[in-house]
């Protein structure tokens, strides 16, 4: 992943990335929809259907990323130490703008990360039964699938703004998330939280293509991957702990609030990334 991310732009012009970017997001979130009702048709074929479709996509992925051209000059090898392993962290610690941005996803998504409790809402709270938490789940996709088509012809100006407040309308929707017991209110919510969390995402990832030189880009871009991952697999950890601590509604609610209090820092302890007004 942090290769891919690397790679984009190289690929396309400064100017088209962020539309790159929103178009990247909305071919991942059809596949995000569409991509279980697949496997469960090819599950009524066999086991080995899925699976064996699976390899070859894979495959093809693999042939298609082969014949990719692009005009790049590496730079020479360096040996293998912990300075060079620890060189895309030290650009990001000197980096406020992107330090900003990269933990500010790391903490919004460690507080407000929901989905793990969406079992316990659709079986407790809402009582819509395993349908019912198959559209609460697909219902951020089909969110972040609507912003992402939008966004591809949206004006790129005051982008640190729009990310702060795209995490603080994150945060509020996960609280009303937390507070909703009508499930039609609760989708919409959850809709609504995959938007802004697209919206996050195209700033955010397009910043950081964008700030990092080309020597440097691949390790930022591999930095940003180890922290999308440790705050989805934490911020789960931390929706399970808080919900034995003051409840399920307790947990999401406290969350979203913590969401919306990050943005707000963040606002204040990374002005650099509040004034930002455009991608490049």
């Amino acid at each position: 992943m942090a290769g891919q991310q690397a790679l984009l732009p190289m690929l396309v012009s400064p100017k088209l990335l962020a539309r790159s970017m929103a178009l990247s997001t909305v071919v991942q979130q059809i596949f995000v929809i569409a991509g279980p009702a697949l496997g469960g048709i090819l599950f009524t074929v066999s086991v080995v259907t899925v699976y064996l479709t699976s390899a070859v996509l894979f495959t093809v992925s693999a042939v298609m990323y082969a014949f990719v051209r692009y005009d790049y000059t590496p730079p020479p090898r360096e040996p293998v130490t912990a300075d060079t392993i620890l060189a895309g962290l030290r650009f990001i610690w000197s980096n406020p703008l992107l330090l900003g941005a990269i933990s500010l996803d790391l903490f919004a998504v460690l507080f407000g990360g929901a989905t793990a409790l969406l079992p316990v809402y659709a079986r407790q709270i809402l009582h819509v039964g395993p349908q019912g938490l198959g559209l609460l789940r697909s219902a951020p996709a089909v969110g972040a699938l609507c912003v992402g088509l939008l966004a591809r012809r949206a004006t790129v100006s005051g982008v640190g703004r729009k990310l702060l407040i795209a995490v603080a309308i994150y945060g509020l929707s996960i609280v009303g998330l937390g507070l909703s017991r009508w499930f039609p209110v609760s989708l919409f919510l959850l809709a609504i939280s995959g938007g802004a969390d697209t919206i996050s995402v195209i700033v955010r990832q397009t910043l950081i293509q964008l700030e990092a030189p080309d020597r440097m880009r691949g390790r930022v871009a591999a930095v940003n991957t180890l922290f999308i991952g440790a705050s989805n697999q934490l911020g789960e950890f931390e929706s399970g702990v808080s919900a034995t601590a003051v409840g399920v509604m307790g947990s999401v609610v406290v969350g979203g609030f913590a969401t919306i209090l990050v943005s707000v820092a963040w606002s204040r302890l990374f002005r650099s990334l509040a004034r930002r007004d455009a991608l490049h």
